[in-house]
């Protein structure tokens, strides 16, 4: 009969080695979120018409007809890459740099290619993240 030798010092590595290895990519979708917070509050205005924490009621709101979208309610109207499912990240990504008219919604809500493309990604996940 033989036995099975485990080296504790060995599963230590493993379990360390793992963890390092699924906290990398955690840690760079946080850091993307986090960049997309600050574009949503600044450079990209999103926070004017869609509120600070993605509600739909930014200033700018109360004067509009569409209103914002919610964001936290988590429903999106676009399918933009045709999956058969609204809201993903490249869906977001897409009204993000083409604007919501070009897949017939509201003309307000204008394309911002001027953002740069890594910036829309995070912007893109950051609205994502906003879904209570």
């Amino acid at each position: 009969m033989s036995r099975f030798y485990c080296n504790p010092r060995a599963i230590v590595y493993s379990v360390i080695i793992a963890g390092a290895s699924l906290s990398a990519p955690l840690a760079a979708m946080a850091d993307d979120i986090a960049r997309g917070k600050e574009i949503y509050n600044g450079l990209g205005a999103c926070a004017s018409c869609h509120g600070v924490e993605g509600k739909g009621d930014g200033a700018a709101a109360a004067a509009m007809n569409p209103k914002p979208s919610d964001f936290t309610a988590g429903v999106y109207k676009f399918d933009t890459d045709g999956d058969g499912k609204t809201g993903s990240e490249t869906d977001i990504f897409d009204v993000i740099s083409n604007g919501a008219m070009k897949y017939s919604g509201s003309p307000m809500m204008s394309a911002r290619a001027d953002i740069p493309e890594a910036d829309r990604k995070s912007l893109a996940k950051f609205i994502i993240s906003l879904k209570k």
